[in-house]
């Protein structure tokens, strides 16, 4: 089994900053894309940023310029760098990860528990 553990949400004010980290842990299991998605209040869950195993990031428009989503794949870890946070990023924030075991080819989904993320005005 694979757990991904988030961590790093909490209150922020307007134009702050917040690193949010996501580690896999488990055995017998490869990762390939991971990102971040995101949930607030009465809406649907969005994408925010995905960084595949090897190649180009990808953004939201909301959020380009300002969020940077990086991994460590010797730790198993992504992060999300937030700065110039406003009210409407506060969301509770999920880890994903697409991960594959051993010689097969199909791949996970996991995602991660989530974690709060508020922005005051």
């Amino acid at each position: 089994q694979v757990q991904l553990v988030e961590s790093g949400g909490g209150l922020v004010q307007a134009g702050g900053s917040l690193r949010l980290s996501c580690a896999a842990s488990g055995s017998g299991f490869s990762i390939n894309a991971m990102g971040w998605y995101r949930q607030a209040p009465g809406k649907q869950r969005e994408l925010v940023a995905t960084i595949p195993s090897a190649g180009s990031t990808n953004y939201a428009d909301s959020v380009k310029g300002r969020f940077t989503i990086s991994r460590d794949n010797a730790k198993n870890t992504v992060y999300l760098q937030m700065n110039s946070l406003k009210p409407e990023d506060t969301a509770v924030y999920y880890c994903n990860a697409r991960i594959r075991f051993g010689t097969l080819h199909y791949e996970y989904n996991y995602w991660g528990q989530g974690t709060q993320v508020t922005v005051s005005s």
